[in-house]
This record gives C-alpha cells, sequence and structure tokens, in this order.
C-alpha cells in the first residue's frame, strides 16, 4: 500500500519560499516588489510560467555577492507589472504548496486572484476562487456587477461566472437598472443582457435606462444634457451613433401604446427607419411586424390596453414562442 505524506512535503516547500538562497528567478511584481523564486518549480506548475521560460520571456542578470564578485549561476527576471503583490504572494504559496488561504481578505483581492490566477493558467486555482465568489460572496458579486461583468465578457474561461451574473440580473433586474452603476456598464455587458429573452423587467424601464445609458456614454454629451428641448440635429445622430447596436434589441410590441406615444416616439429620429415604419404600423393600425422588431421577452407578457392590439400580440406570442 503506497502511503502519502503531502502534508510534510508541503511544509518543506513551503519554506523555500522565505529561504531561497538558491533561487535562479526573481520576479518583479507591481511597481517594485521582487519574488524570488525557482523556475523547476513555476515550470512545472504554471504552463504560463512554462512557455515564458521555453519563449525566454525574461531577463537574464548576474548574481553579485557581498564582497563585489559576480559568480557564475544566472538569475532570470520577469515583471509582472499588473498583478497585485498582495495577489502574487497568495499565488506563490499555491505554486509551491498547493494550499491557498483567502480568510480575511478583501472581497476586490479575491477577485484579482481570480483574474490573475486565469492570466497565469492556473486552472485549479481559477476555479477553487470562481466557485468561491459565486458560493460564499454572491452580495457582493451583485453590488459590483458592473466590475465583474467588464471582466468576466473578455474570455471564455468565465463563462460559468458570466450565465451566474446574467442570470442574476435577469431574475430581478430592476434594482440594477435604476442604480448608478448602470451608466456606468460597458458596451459588451449590456449588449448581452438585452439580447436575453428572460430579462423580468418592463419594456419601457428598459428603454428608459437604456436612454439615460445612452446620453451618459456619448462622447461630449453627458446626463446633464437629458432636456430635449435642448437638442439639436447633430445630438440625435450623436446618440442614434451610441444606441445603433442596441434599438434592434428592444422589444417594442411590448411597449403599451400610451408609453410609445409618450417615452418612444419623441425619439424617432435615433431608431433606424426600418424599425420605426414597422412599430408605427403596429401600433396604429394593429398589423404584425415584419420579425424586425423582436418578440416578446419570456415571463414578461403584459396585459395591452389596446383592444386592436391586444388580439395581435396573443397571435404573435403563439407564433414566436
Amino acid at each position: 500500500m503506497a502511503s502519502k505524506f503531502h502534508s510534510g512535503l508541503s511544509k518543506d516547500l513551503s519554506l523555500m519560499i522565505n529561504n531561497s538562497d538558491d533561487h535562479n528567478v526573481i520576479i518583479q511584481v507591481g511597481k517594485n516588489r521582487e519574488f524570488r523564486a525557482h523556475s523547476y518549480i513555476l515550470i512545472s506548475r504554471s504552463p504560463y510560467f512554462k512557455s515564458a521560460f521555453l519563449k525566454k520571456e525574461f531577463q537574464t542578470t548576474f548574481i553579485v555577492s557581498e564582497d563585489g564578485f559576480i559568480t557564475n549561476d544566472n538569475v532570470m527576471k520577469f515583471k509582472i507589472p499588473y498583478i497585485n503583490p498582495i495577489v502574487f504572494e497568495i499565488i506563490l504559496k499555491y505554486i509551491y504548496t498547493g494550499e491557498v488561504d483567502i480568510t480575511g481578505q478583501s472581497r476586490l483581492i479575491v477577485f484579482e486572484l481570480l483574474v490573475a490566477s486565469d492570466e497565469l493558467l492556473l486552472e485549479e486555482l481559477f476555479e477553487h476562487v470562481r466557485d468561491y465568489l459565486i458560493e460564499k460572496q454572491a452580495i457582493w458579486i451583485q453590488e459590483n456587477f458592473v466590475l465583474v461583468l467588464r471582466t468576466v465578457f473578455k474570455l471564455a474561461s468565465y463563462k460559468k461566472l458570466q450565465n451566474y451574473c446574467i442570470e442574476t440580473i435577469c431574475a430581478d433586474p430592476q434594482p440594477f437598472f435604476t442604480s448608478k452603476n448602470f451608466l456606468s456598464l460597458n458596451k459588451v455587458s449590456l449588449y448581452n443582457l438585452l439580447r436575453r429573452n428572460d430579462l423580468q423587467i418592463d419594456e419601457i424601464d428598459i428603454w428608459d435606462c437604456l436612454i439615460k445609458w445612452g446620453i451618459g456614454q456619448t462622447p461630449g454629451f453627458g446626463i446633464r444634457n437629458s432636456d430635449r428641448t435642448m437638442w439639436n440635429k447633430k445630438s440625435y445622430e450623436a446618440l442614434k451613433k451610441t444606441l445603433n447596436h442596441f434599438i434592434p434589441l428592444i422589444r417594442f410590441v411590448e411597449i403599451s401604446s400610451n408609453d410609445y406615444f409618450d417615452k418612444v416616439r419623441p425619439y424617432k429620429a435615433i431608431i433606424p427607419d426600418r424599425i420605426y415604419e414597422e412599430i408605427e404600423e403596429f401600433y396604429f393600425k394593429g398589423t404584425l411586424p415584419k420579425k424586425t422588431t423582436l418578440p416578446p421577452r419570456t415571463g414578461m407578457i403584459k396585459m395591452i390596453e389596446s383592444n386592436i392590439i391586444k388580439p395581435i400580440l396573443t397571435f404573435m406570442i403563439t407564433n414566436w414562442i
């Protein structure tokens, strides 16, 4: 029977971090923090470092002793300025010992650890931190949706966290859509939200939030320029350019005729002609759109006050779903 003594091995390897006289790698992290390490351990534990060593993406220096003599041992020097030294210290301990302790660390440090472990191709650590955030820090994620979404849509490796964030927002989007953070949401995250069929919020509220977001995102516009009476043709053209990819994601068939007249029609100039013609025909003649506009979102079918539009909408729901 094979015996395993992992705890002793882990303890001995941890001593090498603090007493690394025989190191052959110096890793400069952040602005000026340096960590000493051993290339053979880095290579065996991290595909990132293995690739870097093979490509020789480092500087080579010589060790100078206290008496000024240069030894024959080469020391390789890496620079990783984009990782927080606190985060890298956690990572280095994980690389040497297979242990990670994030107890007492701030949520932001833990999130930075997630990003850094992905950058260094530490899949096991990445999955551990990701699951910890989802299972133990759900409230923090919800309070920082903008920060998290901006990060998770960059790479496919964040898919599980992407789905968690999007599904959480879709289930109860009102607090997020009406928060100040919503106005700083990046384009990719907003697009991925609006294209969802299960977004549980009134479509007119989505429209209102989209207009506010567009005003805030339009160069030279600013959120204070929300008074349309002060706009000119160039103002509408600028807003149309900002919202060009988002307007087609609005389910205009879910907006009541009153809300359409009061809140959508004033922005006629920013709506593409082909969409505007269809929704005008839909609201005033009850004609079924030719699928230029999207079908109602799942679970958000609302009562329409018009006796003309209601049966049309029922027919559309039956055929689209």
